[in-house]
């Protein structure tokens, strides 16, 4: 535990601890029976604490390195198979550190008290490995079908994991801040990577500049947090207000206010919002559901942090402001998500919605509340990066179509597709028998528990609105499949392949490296990749399992070490 004797005490020079106690100067502090003296900057690392982190980085290093001396075109296959091999042994890393810690229930704080080391943090860091092996084994066949297959988008995905990861550990408002920026800046360059889309390069720019207002607002908040409790580190924080009684608390709740928008905007919660669908529908689509699966696990790891365990006394303050964005979250995704005709928009709005069920849980500050939504994010990427994967076999070369015709007959043309896809959309819809339904099941059972009457009636209308859009997808997915296919979006030529237009004149491109070639989705079945096809199985498998049996919410349950 960390005995804080001075607000700069963690620059200090550590030494092993007497059985009898030590002498601590001035400025030093007593740091995992380590006494440190303020002349230095050594702080002792538990390394065991960021195992999963420590295995991306090294990962990444040595991929690196190795496309500095293999040829530029490597084998095909190389680097999405080594970045699933990295996601796989920090996934090992990170069961092993489940089973390390045991029984522990209050986090650990390690390193200078920047990180946290408990099975909060470790559920998340197992998600976030399953979502980067996932990812890129989605990914490989469309980025070569795309001509885009190279390292640098698998680069970027480990990068994104490894702030994703610091995210869900970070014991301090510093820390989750570095993680949210090496998270954040890594998708944006995801979200443009499709260099010869423009919706792609819109999507990157519209992430980036909103993005980046929305960290600048984050950082805004920390700084009005730090002067109004003296320090960031969330222990200590709670300790400064569970001990002080603060007269004037206006900097302490406009503090808190801008360190929720910041965080709002990562989760896609109303009214932060308006970048989503505009994102999903332009980025490269193994790469949404990669991002949707990610950055809302992240985000909410870390309100979940700064909420409950740093401002736990402010509840009266928060709880109502979350209540409302659940609200509106819930509403506004679900209705909206019924006008859409484009299926990645359609998904957008959908993934708001599914984060208004999540603050139910976060807004009823109890056990219950949080292993609702802890077992709501873990089986939520099961299923949004299988839903997104299926999306992206059916799109066609250059992402031709996305609209809602491309999937119209696919039951008749390839039933064991459509019925992956059918178990996906279920579960999204809340249906008995899938993840879907027990995740709604216990966040609304949390609000019921807390007395949230109102708030639990309002999850089940947005849940029964939103199965109207997913069960329409599945009559489409089961309906005749038209003679003739749909229309093409108005800024794709219906026959040259070779030309893009800008909604003026056709204009041919000569440099192939910026033609985007445009093959329209066939009516016949479309290959399924091996790799892809494994992800689908095991997401489906698993969407099944977590529906009609215990294992994963007893899992999430281990990991509500907050309350």
């Amino acid at each position: 535990m960390i005995q804080p004797l001075h607000l700069l005490g963690f620059l200090g020079q550590a030494s092993p601890a007497s059985s009898s106690g030590c002498t601590i100067a001035p400025g030093g502090f007593r740091v995992d029976g380590f006494c440190t003296d303020p002349g230095s900057l050594h702080i002792p690392v538990a390394y065991r604490s960021i195992i999963p982190v420590l295995v991306l980085t090294i990962g990444a290093l040595v991929m690196l390195a190795l496309s500095a001396v293999l040829p530029k075109r490597a084998r095909p296959g190389l680097w999405p198979a080594l970045t699933a091999l990295v996601g796989a042994f920090s996934l090992a890393g990170a069961v092993w550190q489940w089973y390390d810690l045991g029984t522990a229930g209050a986090a650990q704080p390690t390193i200078g008290g920047q990180i946290f080391y408990d099975r909060f943090s470790v559920l998340f860091l197992i998600l976030i490995s399953i979502a980067v092996i996932f990812g890129a084994l989605s990914a490989d066949s469309y980025l070569r079908r795309e001509g885009l297959d190279g390292i640098e988008a698998y680069i970027l995905m480990l990068m994104s994991a490894i702030g994703a990861m610091l995210m869900a550990q970070s014991g301090s408002l510093i820390m989750l801040f570095l993680g949210l920026e090496i998270m954040s800046i890594a998708l944006y360059v995801m979200a443009a990577y499709h260099r010869r889309r423009t919706q792609s390069g819109e999507a990157g720019l519209k992430y980036f500049i909103l993005g980046s207002f929305s960290s600048a607002l984050f950082l805004y908040g920390v700084a009005l947090i730090y002067g109004a409790t003296g320090s960031v580190e969330f222990g200590l924080i709670g300790n400064f207000l569970t001990g002080n009684v603060i007269a004037n608390n206006g900097v302490l709740l406009g503090g808190m206010a801008l360190v929720i928008v910041g965080l709002g905007f990562k989760v896609a919660a109303v009214p932060f919002h308006y970048w989503t669908p505009d994102v999903y529908q332009g980025s490269p689509t193994p790469f949404t559901g990669y991002m949707a699966a990610v950055a809302k696990a992240a985000g909410f790891a870390g309100l979940f942090r700064v909420l409950t365990q740093a401002l736990g006394t402010q509840q009266a303050n928060w709880r109502p402001i979350i209540w409302l964005m659940a609200v509106l979250t819930l509403g506004i995704g679900s209705v909206m998500a019924i006008a859409q005709k484009d299926l990645k928009r359609m998904m957008a709005y959908s993934s708001i919605s599914q984060a208004g069920y999540v603050l139910v849980g976060l807004q009823a500050a109890s056990a219950t509340g949080t292993s609702g939504a802890l077992f709501y994010l873990f089986t939520y990427i099961f299923v949004i990066v299988g839903t997104f994967a299926v999306i992206g076999l059916l799109q066609g070369r250059g992402e031709a179509r996305s609209d809602l015709g491309v999937i119209r007959g696919l039951g008749r043309r390839q039933p064991l597709l459509a019925g992956v896809m059918l178990v996906f959309l279920l579960a999204q819809a809340g249906v008995p028998f899938t993840s879907g339904f027990l995740a709604k099941f216990y966040v609304i059972q949390a609000a019921v528990q807390r007395g949230q009457y109102w708030l639990a009636v309002i999850a089940m209308l947005a849940a029964a609105i939103a199965a109207f859009f997913y069960l329409r997808i599945a009559l489409l997915m089961y309906s005749s499949d038209p003679a003739e296919p749909g229309p093409l979006p108005v800024d794709v030529p219906p026959a040259d392949a070779g030309v893009l237009t800008l909604g003026l004149e056709p204009i041919a491109s000569l440099d192939l490296e910026t033609t985007l070639v445009i093959d329209p989705p066939s009516r016949g079945p479309v290959p399924v990749p091996l790799a892809v096809g494994a992800v689908l199985a095991v997401s489906a498998a698993f969407t099944i399992a977590a529906g009609v049996s215990s294992f994963a919410i007893d899992f999430a349950k281990q990991a509500t070490t907050l309350f």
